[in-house]
Order: structure tokens, then sequence, then C-alpha cells
């Protein structure tokens, strides 16, 4: 077996427990900064091409939420009990979504689909996770919304869930170039 030179795999520590407390502590600070930068880039390239992002059933009603993406992750991980790999899977499954689907990853969709993705992940990955209805008091949706988006998630990635041990690989190597 090829040695892994990944920090943020040996991190995770797949199957493991991270403290759940804080997600400045973990790699998954380096995936909301991503995730945060991507945001100020796709939504500046929106405003300078004069254009919007399609509403979608991830798209928040009014106005983007009170909180960070990191804020986000950070109630995200201290509560859904899913492991911190189910982040790097939830990232690789919007970037499958968006490159299916088209659009853009902005403030107005970023939590709805953050809280999907991840739920979905624990689902794929985790031995236990908590039920839609959990997910969805904690993601601030209600049960109905997170068993919609759920669906349409599935259906636009076309149930193909699984993710290579090399692709893995390559998204915690990323993580470790970030910042």
């Amino acid at each position: 077996m090829a040695m892994i030179r990944s920090e943020v795999f040996k991190s995770l520590e797949l199957g493991a427990s991270l403290g759940k407390s804080d997600v400045s502590e973990t790699p998954l600070l380096k995936l909301s900064w991503i995730l945060e930068r991507s945001i100020l880039k796709n939504e500046k390239l929106l405003v300078w091409r004069g254009n919007y992002d399609p509403v979608t059933i991830f798209h928040g009603s009014k106005a983007p939420p009170n909180m960070t993406v990191t804020q986000y992750m950070e109630r995200i991980l201290k509560y859904s009990n899913c492991s911190p790999s189910c982040f790097v899977i939830a990232q690789i499954y919007m970037e499958r979504f968006f490159h299916k689907n088209g659009g853009y990853l902005t403030s107005f969709n970023a939590h709805r689909l953050l809280i999907t993705s991840i739920m979905i992940a624990a689902k794929f990955l985790d031995d236990k996770y908590y039920s839609n209805a959990y997910f969805a008091k904690v993601g601030g949706v209600s049960t109905e919304e997170m068993n919609r988006m759920e669906i349409e998630f599935l259906f636009i990635l076309e149930f193909k869930l699984f993710v290579t041990t090399e692709l893995f690989l390559k998204y915690c190597e990323n993580l470790d170039k970030a910042v």
C-alpha cells in the first residue's frame, strides 16, 4: 500500500471521532475557507456578468442565513455526530451536483446544499446516523424540505454516491494545499 502523505487524511482518521466542538481545530476549517472563498468568487462573477443563479429548492427564500459557512459547519459537526470524513465526501458530492446541474455555490444555496450533502454522506459512509427530521432541525429547515432536498440531490447525482479512495485522497491533499 502506498504511503499516505496527506495530513488532512491522517487527521480525519476514517471512522474515528474528533472533538465535535470546533471546526477550527480540524481540517474542516480549510474546507469551510475554500467554500466561503468560492461563494465570494461566484457572487462577484454573477454580478460582473449580470447573471443570476437559477433558483432551485436549495436556495433560501429571501436572504442568506445570518450564519457563516464556518459557523454552519461547526453546528453540523457538533450536533450530527457524523464522521469528519463526511465533510470531504460532501464537498465531492457538491462538485458533482454543480457539474451535473449547473449553477454556482452562493450564500443563498450553500447552507442547504451543505446540510443535504453532509446528511447523504453520513447515510452512505457512517454506520450510525440521525434521521432526516433530526438533520432538518440541525440545518434549520423543515423535515419536508429536507426530504425534498435529499430526493432532488440524489436524482441529480443519479444516486452515484461511491467515492474511490484515490479521489478521497486527492481531495484531502487539496485541503492540505489550501489556505
